[in-house]
């Protein structure tokens, strides 16, 4: 029995952050409901890349979901929905603050009739604040937050986080929540409200950006691929590709220049981190005039013997078939509807001795293509 069993959850989300929240949930055995408009559903069933004209980005975040299509304006499908709160646990949305309100779904109405029930919101800005009303995309808070203030070359301008860290981070923090409101209620017998915001979510992130400005009073600026405050930690260059090298204090820096063949561990300019960090633009260039004599491939071996931190800067093919991440049942195909596409995403990252680790996932739901097992369901048939 998976940890999640018997946990029933409407996921009323779409996108990412919600949608990544409650796939984390159903990895962990939940059964995740989804809510969905008619006619179009949830927008990312529209977002490339394609596959036999079916999206892979909504395949990959929706595997083993159901899905019901409700009008929540109508009053059939709004009694559907009634029946439905009676028999979850959660509730997971992502609209706009007031949203669920005005459709007579908010938090305070429903924990009034469903005192159980943990209603779980994700938004751009939270339900409290001056800015609780405004739109954001992933982009707009990883700027707001600090994120692309410390991404980027030194010289250049700020950057994104190529991965959606604005949205996946907040669904992560949502999923948490979820679980301690789930412990809680064992306890307590009562639901819980819980409240993330993507903004929110950006700045806890950041442990370094926060320590250096309140104890310095200087923000941070972005150091590309380089540690703020160790050195070396970062990105060099081999003959053939680059690689990283994280030697993350003095004796790991001694090991790597006797590595190396640098006589610097006693050098007063690289004998301590703060040394090293003040001259790390040195320290670089004599790094690299070694490395760039071998291939990527002979540093890892000789750094790996040492004992070193230390990898090669793959990219996506690259790391879909690394063996470390193949050895742990990350790369697993999406089951297919019969005569529909394939896909590949990635495993459930927590492994647990109670939680089977499946070398395949259930296959994304159709549009309410679940409706009349749902219905079945709530008539006190077996949950399909």
């Amino acid at each position: 029995m998976a940890p999640l069993d018997g946990i029933t959850i409407l996921d009323l989300t779409h996108v990412l952050a919600g949608p990544f929240c409650t796939q984390s949930l159903q990895d962990l055995g939940a059964r995740i409901i989804k809510v969905e408009r008619p006619g179009t559903g949830d927008d990312t069933r529209a977002f490339p890349p394609f596959v036999q004209g079916e999206s892979a980005y909504f395949a990959t975040l929706n595997a083993g979901k159901q899905s019901i299509a409700l009008d929540l304006k109508t009053e059939a499908d709004r009694a559907i929905f009634e029946r439905l709160l009676a028999r979850a646990d959660v509730l997971v949305e992502n609209f706009r603050p007031g949203t669920m309100d005005r459709l007579g779904f908010g938090w305070e109405a429903l924990s009034a009739l469903h005192p159980r029930l943990i209603y779980a919101a994700v938004s751009g800005f939270g339900r409290t604040g001056p800015d609780a009303m405004k739109p954001a995309y992933d982009m707009v808070v990883q700027a707001r937050g600090g994120v692309m203030s410390i991404t980027g070359e030194t010289n250049g301008p700020p950057v994104r986080v190529g991965a959606s860290i604005g949205d996946i981070v907040a669904g992560m923090f949502l999923a948490q929540g979820i679980l301690a409101a789930l412990y809680d209620r064992e306890r307590t017998g009562q639901g819980a409200l819980i409240d993330v915001a993507m903004l929110d979510s950006q700045l806890a992130i950041q442990e370094h950006s926060v320590a250096i400005t309140t104890a310095t009073g200087v923000p941070p600026g972005r150091t590309g691929s380089r540690h703020p405050t160790i050195t070396p930690f970062a990105t060099f260059r081999a003959s053939d590709g680059f690689f990283v090298i994280a030697a993350g204090n003095d004796a790991m820096f001694a090991r790597l220049c006797d590595v190396l063949g640098l006589k610097l561990a006693d050098d007063p300019r690289f004998a301590t981190n703060a040394a090293r960090c003040e001259n790390h633009a040195l320290l670089k260039r004599l790094i690299e005039a070694v490395t760039l004599g071998q291939t990527v491939a002979h540093w890892l071996s000789v750094l790996d013997g040492a004992g070193l931190p230390t990898a090669r800067v793959q990219d996506m093919a690259e790391v879909l078939r690394d063996p470390q991440i193949l050895a742990r049942n990350m790369v697993v195909p999406v089951t297919p509807h019969p005569g529909g596409p394939r896909f590949i995403a990635t495993g459930n990252p927590i492994k647990m001795s109670t939680l089977d680790d499946p070398s395949a996932l259930p296959p994304a739901p159709r549009l309410d293509g679940d409706r009349e097992a749902i219905l079945r369901w709530l008539d006190g048939g077996k949950a399909g």
